[in-house]
């Protein structure tokens, strides 16, 4: 179904803005956050194990190793860990976790109308700036991860729903790490 616009003329061209969809507005952080703890709770109830994100790339990365170099990986604790499950580590839940939160993001999007090749960004840095930026931040979270010993949805919703003293306390460090760190990079955003 084409749309038309009609112009002063009185005639009727294709309008290639009306085709398009207006963006939705994003959801209630509140009731996002009631969904989220709702899908936590149902991970616990159907498969009887909490969220998490950092596990899945560290399985994808002992696997890759244990194709190139079998013997390294096999002499390897850490990779010997994520290998050492029942039948193909690929089969991890995990995996399929993280797999699913990249469809639902994307299928959110498009329903949202907010897919569109873009970099956001604040007038004071360069696309290049703002991406090397998100490539340093996502490492040292990546990083960050594996010394906490889980990621923020692992370590933060899955530990602290289970009142880890460990996950408070990550959390209250990601928290105060991020304000101090808010203060510095906001000049980037103004």
């Amino acid at each position: 179904m084409t749309t038309h616009a009609t112009t002063s003329t009185g005639t009727h061209e294709p309008d290639a803005v009306a085709s398009a969809r207006t963006p939705q507005p994003y959801t209630n952080p509140y009731l996002a956050g009631i969904g989220l703890g709702l899908v936590l709770l149902a991970a616990f109830v159907i498969m009887g194990r909490g969220l998490g994100a950092s596990g899945a790339f560290s399985t994808l990365v002992s696997v890759g190793v244990a194709t190139a170099a079998p013997q390294h990986a096999a002499g390897n604790a850490f990779y010997g860990a994520y290998l050492a499950t029942e039948g193909n580590p690929l089969k991890d839940w995990l995996l399929f976790e993280v797999i699913g939160v990249f469809a639902g993001g994307f299928l959110s999007g498009v329903l949202a109308g907010r897919i569109k090749r873009t970099t956001e960004k604040g007038p004071r840095i360069s696309v290049r700036g703002r991406l090397t930026f998100a490539f340093l931040g996502g490492g040292m979270m990546g990083f960050g991860a594996k010394l906490a010993r889980g990621c923020t949805s692992g370590q933060a919703l899955t530990g602290g729903a289970l009142l880890n003293v460990g996950s408070w306390a990550f959390m209250m460090c990601v928290f105060a790490g991020a304000y101090a760190l808010a203060y510095v990079m906001r000049r980037q955003w103004q």
